[in-house]
């Protein structure tokens, strides 16, 4: 049994995310812990779900503390010294629903999520009658907007004369977001601001295309920039005053740069996953630090690692893949609200003009390959010697797929795909297009 995808379990209500197994979940999970903080999104069938949740945690013997309806992160945050259970499905369709799991603040890791899948699957009987855990209720999300608005009050400067339009999808940004901009003295115009479980505002997940209202708001009016988020606000896209979305690698090399120029460590890194961007290796580079790669939905190992590897000299001041930003000064969780308010303080200061500056970008591609699910290790074993050899000026990484660097700072990534019959293929260069054909057909020869 794999329950766990790389962003916890999600998947259609009627016949994946379910009652029952949400119970099944709850009940696995309270062998881990005693206490548990227990958060929902706003989705129709969450209130459901975190119930189900809540007696398979009860029932195993663990207690309960609910803190509502939230953005994950701040489930997250509550889940400090203690474990967590997140019910939301993110940026998918209204009729899916989802878990993430949490403690002391992570996202359970690979061994974690074994270990539950494993009592899933074999079942877990209820603890005695008399050891049921109770349930209380916590008001975190105060005191989450409060913590996000002192840490972001340490970079750049007051957005006093900033227009900010936030764009929250219907989602848990609109208790979060806003009234944090807002505190720290930005002028908000709030887009989709009501949580209603129906998205009827745009699909949960922005993109381009489901931010066009946003994206004309702010071309046809006066706010300097937009900033759009997912159904439970761990991820962010943002938009320029002309109404364009900044490229997801820049945001990333923006707030990379920054968190290694404040480091005071002599060894600064930057944990991000194969498909981001060199952009993000030239600016740390060149500000002192370096890059280590992790792969995809494992930031957490990939800051774990780096930890355990270095010494006193060795600070891990920033983790992210596109669109999700791990800012480990304030939390080890993704958290778009601290992106949100992190980036609004630096735009007042310098401007987005003066933030991407610096900030190389060269033409992007992603393309996929169909290969069955069954064939993708030996196309990938074959792949490790047929890339190499079509491209031998390339420096080859194989830890996460087959990943090539070129001398002037082009890259090409192909690895299998984790949920889907693909092969995918992401490349950056200037001569994208030729180098996407010549790596598209030697994938199509293996496959």
């Amino acid at each position: 049994m794999t329950l766990f995808g790389t962003a916890g379990i999600r998947g259609p209500v009627a016949d994946a995310v379910t009652p029952e197994l949400a119970l099944a979940v709850g009940r696995a999970a309270a062998a881990d812990g005693t206490e548990f903080v227990l958060g929902r999104d706003g989705r129709e069938t969450s209130d459901g779900i975190a119930t189900a949740v809540q007696a398979g945690l009860e029932s195993g013997g663990a207690t309960v503390r609910d803190v509502g309806a939230v953005p994950t992160p701040a489930l997250a945050y509550a889940s400090q010294d203690r474990r967590g259970v997140m019910v939301t499905a993110s940026h998918n369709p209204p009729a899916d629903n989802g878990l993430k799991l949490f403690v002391d603040g992570q996202e359970y890791d690979g061994d974690a999520e074994r270990r539950i899948d494993e009592r899933v699957e074999s079942g877990t009987a209820p603890a005695p009658w008399d050891e049921w855990g109770g349930a209380s209720t916590l008001d975190v999300l105060d005191r989450y907007r409060d913590a996000v608005v002192d840490y972001a009050e340490g970079f750049g400067a007051s957005p006093a004369d900033l227009t900010v339009a936030v764009d929250c999808g219907n989602g848990m940004a609109s208790v979060a977001t806003p009234q944090v901009l807002r505190a720290l003295g930005a002028d908000v115009r709030a887009l989709n601001a009501t949580v209603d479980g129906h998205f009827p505002g745009r699909e949960s997940k922005p993109t381009p295309e489901s931010l066009a209202d946003l994206r004309a708001f702010v071309a046809d009016g006066d706010a300097d920039v937009g900033i759009g988020h997912d159904g439970d606000a761990d991820r962010i896209v943002v938009v320029d005053a002309d109404g364009d979305v900044v490229h997801e690698d820049t945001v990333l090399a923006v707030l990379a740069e920054r968190y290694v120029r404040e480091s005071e460590a002599s060894d600064p890194v930057v944990v991000t996953t194969p498909n981001a961007s060199a952009r993000i290796d030239e600016r740390v580079t060149a500000v002192g630090g370096r890059v280590e790669r992790t792969a995809l939905g494992q930031l957490h190992e990939g800051l774990a690692a780096v930890r355990e590897a270095g010494d006193e000299e060795t600070e891990a001041a920033f983790a992210a893949e596109p669109w999700k930003h791990l800012h480990t000064g304030f939390g080890d969780w993704i958290d778009g609200v601290v992106s949100a308010a992190v980036l609004t303080r630096l735009l007042a200061a310098s401007g987005l003009a003066g933030l991407v500056e610096p900030i190389t970008e060269r033409p992007y591609r992603k393309d996929d390959v169909a290969c069955p699910d069954e064939r993708k290790p030996a196309v990938m074993v074959t792949l490790e010697e047929r890339l190499p050899e079509k491209f031998p000026e390339a420096t080859v990484e194989t830890e996460y797929g087959v990943r090539l660097s070129f001398p002037d700072a082009s890259w090409l990534l192909v690895r299998p795909s984790g949920t889907e019959p693909y092969i995918r293929l992401y490349a950056e260069s200037d001569d994208v297009d030729e180098l996407m054909a010549d790596a598209i057909a030697t994938v199509e020869e293996t496959v």
